[in-house]
Parts: C-alpha cells; structure tokens; sequence
C-alpha cells in the first residue's frame, strides 16, 4: 500500500508543492497513506470517503473531503494537478474532467495502458490487449488535454527504506485498526468484512515449534503479522 501510494505520488506524478491532488477512497489501504505523503510533500489535498470516516481523512490530513454518499466530486472539484484512483470504472472517467490541462490521472485499478505493457516487456499479444483494454479512457484523456497512467506496484527496497525515516518520524502513521491474536482469525475476518476498520486489521502469530527435521534449530524467533485487507463499501469506508 504505502510502495504504491509513493510511486504515484512522487515517481509517476512528481507531486510538487502547492499542486492539487485528488486522493479517491481516503479511508482505504493505498488512500491512508497518500493523503499524508501527499500532505507532506507539501500538496492540497482532496480525498472521497464515506460519512463514517470523513473526520478519520481530515485528521489523516485532507484538506477537502467529499462524502461520495452525498456529493458529486465531478461538480466540486475543478483544476487539479494529480488525481490518485483506486476505483477504475466511472470513477476514473469523472476524474479525468476535474484535471486541469497537462495534468495526471494515475489508476492502480486498471484498465492496463501501452506503457505499463512497456515496463514490463509484455509480448506482442498482451502489448495489444493494453491498446484495446485502455484506448477509450485515453481518447478521453487525449481530448481534454490530459494524461492517464496505470500503475503497478513493483519492490523497491530502497523506497521502503524512504517510507520507514516517515514512518519512524511520525510523518505517516499506519493505519492499524485493530489487532487480533491468530486464534481468532474468525473474528478478524469478520470485523474486516463489516467495513468498521479504520486501516488494516492485523492478526498476530505466535511462535510455532520446529517439526521439520532438515532446519537446523532456531531460538526465539520473533512473532509475525499478517494484514487482512478491509471491505471497504464502495472502495471508501
């Protein structure tokens, strides 16, 4: 999440201060940590989420929250720089209108574009599936003036390096909701499915014996996590 929220905002957009950035789906895994990157590299910030969690985004560091229950974010946002989509469909259709000119629309959620078939050193027949799967969204972006990008995420050590000095500064906060040991999974499953987590749900592991006799013997090593993604009604609570 935060990997793809920084190479958005500062490898592919190369966010700048002062610039306007639309953060869809504020309250989510990638939404969290944008808008407090965003906020850090010094860009006003506008954020979709639901009722519930529109005071969440603003502590978070929006300084403009649309409740996408209510309000339309097509007729009250207008001019941005960059806007950030996690959505796809009509959303990332919508957003193309609140950019202005020379301006970004970078999706994670698809559809592929010709230059993320480059990236990756796609055959001919996938380089051709990207034209046909992404040529209506980039007409679009074409005729208004506009740019539009899909973005994969891809490791880098070195940006997680960068992302842990913010996190260890207090710049970013990771959104942990709420914590459960491994014996209740179940139960971590279904708080994450109700769509009351503000940020990951984490289930702890405790150490588990060594049985396989070919690993030499390991002392004290230490408990993991794993992150349960959270339904997110409508990709924003």
């Amino acid at each position: 999440m935060a990997l793809t929220a920084w190479q958005a905002l500062v490898e592919r957009a190369n966010l700048q201060p002062g610039q306007k950035v639309l953060v869809h789906a504020g309250s989510g895994g990638v939404g969290t940590i944008a808008i407090q990157l965003a906020r850090h590299l010094g860009a006003h910030v506008a954020t979709t989420a639901g009722t519930t969690n529109i005071e969440w985004v603003k502590d978070l560091g929006a300084d403009v929250v649309i409740d996408y229950k209510r309000d339309d974010f097509e007729k009250v946002l207008r001019d941005y720089d960059v806007v950030l989509d996690s959505l796809g469909g009509q959303t990332l259709e919508k957003s193309l209108r609140v950019l202005r000119p020379g301006s970004i629309a970078i999706g994670i959620a698809g559809p592929p574009d010709p230059g993320f078939a480059r990236e990756i050193g796609a055959n001919r027949v996938v380089r051709l599936a990207t034209v046909l799967l992404s040529g209506r969204t980039r007409l679009r972006a074409r005729r208004r003036h506009v740019r539009y990008s899909f973005l994969f995420m891809k490791a880098s050590g070195e940006q997680l390096r960068a992302i842990a000095a913010l996190v260890d500064a207090g710049t970013i906060r990771p959104g942990v909701a709420r914590v459960f040991p491994f014996e209740s999974t179940k139960d971590a499953m279904a708080y994450a499915e109700s769509g009351r987590a503000k940020g990951k749900v984490v289930v702890t592991m405790a150490d588990l014996p060594l049985t396989h006799p070919v690993m030499p013997p390991i002392a004290h090593t230490p408990a993991t996590l794993t992150q349960i993604p959270c339904t997110e009604g409508h990709g924003h609570d």
